[in-house]
């Protein structure tokens, strides 16, 4: 399941909630309790995009120290 989502859920709706499956659910992330294929896209996209903020935010910071 996509985890980054399902902590997100869980800060916004609490810990024992059951909402925030029904919402993966819903978004075809999980089809009950099993991970669909469409789940598991957004966890390597999601993974993918962090990555890439990370190494603009490196970048922008060697630019901001260059220039200082």
């Amino acid at each position: 399941m996509p985890r980054f989502l399902e902590e997100k859920l869980k800060s916004e709706y609490g810990q024992s909630s059951r909402i925030p499956y029904m919402v993966m659910n819903k978004l075809g992330a999980m089809h009950g309790n099993k991970e669909t294929a469409k789940g598991r896209a957004m966890e390597r996209k999601h993974a993918l995009d962090s990555k890439a903020a990370g190494r603009i935010r490196s970048k922008a910071a060697k630019m901001m120290k260059g220039k200082a």
